[in-house]
């Protein structure tokens, strides 16, 4: 069987798709993010689709993973 190697990861060839169309991928038509790997043309699509990397890919937006700080009362703020 023939195998790739992408990202550190082995695949067979026949087993690296798309995650979102299931497209047969080569070394050179693929886009990774979080260890899941994509066309670049989904890759584009979801990420033009939110504006972001994280909402676009079904994820949280980083920003609301910030605790928000609460402003102790005794605490002056300028």
């Amino acid at each position: 069987m023939e195998r790739l190697v992408a990202d550190k990861l082995i695949f067979h060839s026949s087993c690296f798709c798309c995650k979102h169309c299931h497209t047969k991928l080569s070394l050179g038509s693929y886009a990774a993010l979080h260890g899941e790997f994509y066309c670049k043309p989904h890759f584009q699509q979801l990420f033009k689709s939110k504006g972001n990397y994280d909402e676009g890919f079904g994820r949280k937006q980083h920003k609301e993973l910030w605790a928000h700080k609460e402003v102790d009362p005794g605490t002056k703020t300028a």
